[in-house]
């Protein structure tokens, strides 16, 4: 099986490389790809940061007081232990996840990087890659700090200075 990276490209030239793990979770893998392929996260933000919890993107654009919604797409199916799933990869500092809604079956292209040892996590939630290097790490962990603040419908955690992904690269080896 070829090894899949992704390097999150950031519009401020700082980057996050990940190993994705198709082994883990290869639904979460193919949908994360086919959308990076499609170009789909490119101009979309972090949207949600919390300091030594987790930042969250690949759902919205940020404007200068508000969020708006990517295109809708379709669920996919949760690949975590409470779902019926196997899944080893635990959350910790670098892993990266699929975003969802209480539904177990509902997340789509959100996704969110732990930027701490969150193993309230694990089994609810599909892990599919972690970063790859400390460089990559410190980088999320550098974003969950920037200032947040509480936007109009109940966003909140949202960043004041917009945190913005110029793209994603995929790379098969």
């Amino acid at each position: 099986m070829a090894e899949i990276f992704a390097t999150i490209q950031l519009e401020d030239g700082r980057q996050m490389r990940l190993k994705l793990r198709r082994d883990v979770a290869p639904i979460s893998v193919d949908n994360f790809v086919k959308l990076a392929e499609e170009k789909y996260y490119d101009g979309l933000c972090f949207h949600r940061v919390i300091d030594k919890f987790m930042i969250q993107g690949g759902g919205f654009t940020a404007g200068a007081s508000s969020l708006r919604p990517a295109r809708e797409l379709e669920p996919i199916k949760g690949e975590f232990e409470s779902n019926g799933v196997p899944n080893a990869l635990k959350h910790k500092k670098g892993v990266i996840s699929m975003a969802r809604t209480p539904l177990k079956d509902s997340a789509t292209s959100q996704f969110f990087i732990c930027v701490d040892d969150t193993p309230f996590l694990d089994g609810e939630y599909a892990a599919f890659g972690e970063c790859v290097d400390e460089e990559s790490k410190n980088t999320a962990v550098a974003i969950g700090k920037v200032p947040t603040h509480t936007l109009p419908y109940g966003y909140g955690d949202v960043p004041v200075t917009p945190v913005v992904i110029k793209t994603v690269v995929i790379e098969k080896k």
